[in-house]
Order: C-alpha cells, then structure tokens, then sequence
C-alpha cells in the first residue's frame, strides 16, 4: 500500500501485509504467549535487535504491532505503543519523559483519574506537577516552565468541559523552552485532529474511548513523532548507557539516543516500562480495536452532527444554566474551534442542570435510551454526573477550577437518532421538575 493514501484507506489497510499472514483477508489474533525463534543465531539476533521478529508476546505481538502501525500512520508518527489502558498509556508516558524525576506542566480541566495521579501518585515517584489556570494564556505557561521541567502535558479537549487547546502556540512555546508537548487527544481521535500536524511530540489515547468505539475494550495508545530531540542533558535517562542496547559488533553498552536517536522516546517506553511494568495489551483486544477503526470515519462524522444539534436544543433549554460544547457558533472558542476542528471537536458535552442535586438525579434516572454509564465514545449515548463518578477523585479545591458541580452532567452522544435522543431528554426534563 503506497505512504500517500488518505485516512479513510489507512484506517482500514494500515500496516497489515496479507501475504505476511497467508493472504487473510482480516487481521489474525495471534493467541501465543510466545514465538519459535527458530534457531539460537536468528534468537540472540532478534534479542540484541539486529533482526526483526517475535519472541514473547509481553514484549511484541503481531496482532498489536498491526494496531500500532495502523494507529502511527494514521497519525504521521513514526511508532505507536499499544498499551492496556488510557491510564497506563499517560502513565508510560510520564514515566518515560521524567525517569528520575523532574517536573511537567498541566491545567487543571482534565480527567479526574488523569488529575488525580499528577497530584496524588506521581508525587511520591519524584515527579511533581505546576498546574496553570488557562494554559492558552502564553505568558502563564511560559512562566510555568522551569530549568527542572520535562514536558507540557495538556488535553486537546478537555473532559468535560471540552475547552479546546491552542496546540500549536502550546508546542512553540514548550519547544521554545526545549521540552516536548504530550498531548491527550482522546475526545477528537486522529479522525478529527491531529496532533502532530500542530507540533506535538508524544500522543496519548484512551483508546477504550471513540478509536474503538464500541465499549467493549480497555486500552491504551502512546504515539511518538519521531522529532524531539532526546539527546538534551535535561532528558539523561536517553543518553545513558543501556545493557540491553549491547552488542558484540558496538563492543559497548549503547544508549537509546545512541541506538535509535529521535526514536529514542518510544523505544525506551517500550524496552523498559511496557516490557518490565507488563501494562501490555492483548491480541483479542488489538483485534477488536482494530475493527473499531475501520467504521470511526462514518461513527464520528454521525455522532458529533448529532452532538451539535443536542448542545443546541440544550442552551435553549429553561432548565439548563449552561452548556459545555465548545463547537456551539457562539463559544468564546468559536473561532479557534474553526481553525483547528473543521469536522468537529468530538461527541461529548456537558450542562449544568438547574436546581438541586435531585433534580439531577430524578433526571439522570429518567432517561430511557442515554446509559448511565462512566465511559466516552459507544455507539451507545451515555449520560453520567461526573462529579459523582468519573471526576470524584478530584479534591473540593479543585472543583471550581474545573467547572465541577453536583449539577453538572455529561452526554456522550452514540449513533441513535438524535431526534429520539433529544425526545429522550425532554421527558427527563419533564419528570425530573414534575413536583
């Protein structure tokens, strides 16, 4: 398949050579804890990387390295590392950029797992984090960024409130200050943003989320650029000598910049922390990503038109404070939503119900066709009060800073007729301020 082809061919032939696999016509799931190397010469020289090849599957798999090739062309990288979680693909990366400590810059208006690990886990792993309020606000941000700062973290949209961030004045101003940008693009996918193309260096997805799109996997992306430059003293984890990085023919023990240079990012990801943590992704898994992938160009394109009539019909609602959807014509982000998103910032928003927390309640029991369910991204609608469930780890200090409320609830929007969706919400409305 020609390195030209658009999404749309991508998505479905992407790294998979059928003659590689005796011509089938769909990806295989290879159920093998582990590969024959075939002889000790072709094993010691898949060990020591000097041959391509499979040995066990903690380390690789042929139904995963599909995924990840798929996923990095898809993304204009040069690699992708499936992982086993959204959580464990922000932790690998974390973990990767500040080995040994350091620091990294966020904002506050993530994901409350994602938050709660930055103030409460990574901390005690010597990694600490200086949180800015607007992390569109250049000069905040600059004067965020320290001599011990190992990467600028932030959400390309943000859960829930779906504020959209300026990656590309984000990126200049972190490469600017030599460290990389890391960027949770899990809300638009690669179908409607891409990172990279706007300067990020490290990409991360729950792909549990709308990449699969049908709930019924847990899993992680992490996708590399492929053009930081590792080699800076603030980064020497890549510069050090690395025994598993020996061979006879270097006589020494290389380093991952040695080895692999730009790639040195995704390869030491793989090698120490996928490899020795065992966050590893399994082939059924992989397999069933897979075929999510092949539909998220007509899911996404449905679910987000769907999504903008629902963010409508909600801001005109007398029951309804507010609405979080950055896409609406009259967002304070219109216009940078224009720039970047021309096919939409994603399926999910949020509103503030009026009222009391039983009203939220009596609506969220209400409803009929939305799930109550703590997930992003089903073909499924899904309705959940965040404060209560996904952002809960959150601490009270944080809430406003976050937009969070007892009152605040969250959609994500499936493929159901949004007119039934809208019907749905109406009679929740009705029975939910029926005293």
């Amino acid at each position: 398949m020609s390195d030209h082809n658009s999404f749309d061919t991508v998505r479905i032939h992407g790294g998979y050579q059928p003659e590689e696999h005796q011509y089938a016509s769909n990806v295989p799931i290879y159920l093998s804890a582990a590969f024959n190397m075939g002889s000790a010469q072709r094993g010691r020289a898949i060990a020591e990387g000097r041959e391509s090849g499979y040995t066990y599957s903690r380390v690789a798999n042929p139904t995963v390295a599909i995924l990840e090739r798929r996923i990095a062309q898809l993304e204009g990288a040069v690699a992708a590392v499936a992982v086993a979680s959204g959580m464990a693909a922000i932790s690998n990366a974390i973990l990767t950029v500040a080995e040994g400590g350091g620091r990294i810059v966020a904002h506050h208006d993530i994901y409350g797992a994602s938050l709660d690990e930055f103030i409460s886990l990574a901390p005690k792993l010597g990694i600490e984090f200086d949180f800015v309020d607007d992390i569109n606000d250049p000069q905040e941000l600059r004067n965020a960024i320290g001599p011990d700062t190992k990467a600028v973290f932030v959400e390309s949209v943000t859960n829930p409130l779906t504020k959209v961030t300026n990656v590309d004045q984000v990126a200049a101003i972190a490469h600017e200050a030599g460290v990389p940008l890391i960027v949770d693009n899990t809300f638009p996918t690669p179908y409607l943003f891409r990172p990279i193309e706007h300067g990020a260096d490290i990409v991360v997805y729950s792909s549990t989320k709308a990449i699969n799109g049908h709930g019924n996997v847990i899993s992680g992306l992490v996708v590399d650029a492929g053009r930081f430059d590792w080699s800076s003293k603030r980064f020497p984890q890549f510069s050090e000598p690395e025994f598993t990085l020996y061979t006879e023919e270097s006589g020494h023990a290389r380093s991952f910049v040695e080895a692999y240079g730009n790639e040195a990012f995704h390869q030491r990801l793989r090698c120490k922390f996928l490899r020795l943590l065992g966050a590893v992704l399994g082939p059924q898994q992989a397999y069933l990503e897979l075929l999510g992938l092949e539909t998220i160009s007509e899911r996404l394109s449905k679910e987000v038109s769907s999504a903008q009539r629902i963010a409508e019909f909600l801001a005109s609602h007398q029951y309804v404070d507010k609405v979080n959807y950055s896409g609406l014509p009259n967002s304070p982000q219109a216009e940078l939503v224009k720039n970047l998103y021309p096919r939409g910032i994603g399926s999910i928003l949020s509103f503030e119900l009026s009222g009391s927390e039983d009203r939220v309640n009596r609506f969220i029991d209400a409803t009929q066709v939305f799930s109550y369910i703590p997930n992003v991204g089903d073909v499924r609608s899904l309705i959940v009060n965040p404060a209560r469930t996904t952002h809960r780890e959150i601490p009270f200090e944080f809430w406003e800073k976050n937009g969070l409320s007892v009152n605040l609830i969250r959609l994500s929007i499936g493929l159901e007729d949004p007119d039934d969706l809208i019907a749905d919400l109406e009679q929740a409305f009705n029975k939910a301020y029926q005293d």
